[in-house]
């Protein structure tokens, strides 16, 4: 699998890969996907997304999905990794999500719960934090730090 910045003609896979995921792509718009990152296959398919929404030194790590066939063979966590090293080099220092599926999956690579209300005010002014999921959502954090020595 090849990660990669997204491109605009990837917006109608991903919006595809989000809606067979149950993940919301309403708001996933050209200029948004600057800030994504997809897998691809050996045939150039996107089977994988992962996208930061900037808010100063924090973002919203949204839109993880892999697609079925692809799941369980470590995409997922590398697409995770992938968006936080990306986040790191620009000079984030931590990330926060919503989910209602995964937490398990994010409390394994470092996540910590926390109160919705906590997150930062941008974030949650955001259309994915204010109006696309819903309020039984879990909210998780993670500071983020450099592996260099």
């Amino acid at each position: 699998m090849k990660v990669r910045s997204a491109r605009s003609e990837d917006l109608d896979a991903v919006a595809a890969l989000l809606a067979m995921n149950e993940l919301p792509a309403s708001d996933v718009t050209p200029n948004l996907l600057r800030d994504f990152a997809v897998a691809e296959d050996a045939h150039g398919s996107v089977v994988g997304s992962v996208g930061l929404e900037r808010f100063g030194a924090d973002a919203l790590l949204r839109s993880l999905a892999v697609a079925g066939p692809e799941r369980r063979a470590g995409l997922g966590s590398k697409l995770l990794a992938h968006a936080e090293e990306t986040a790191l080099a620009s000079g984030i220092s931590e990330l926060w999500l919503l989910t209602t599926t995964a937490t398990d999956f994010f409390r394994r690579a470092g996540y910590a719960f926390d109160d919705r209300p906590s997150a930062p005010a941008g974030i949650q002014t955001s259309t994915q934090f204010a109006q696309l999921c819903p309020s039984t959502a879990v909210c998780m954090r993670k500071k983020l730090k450099s592996t260099r020595a």
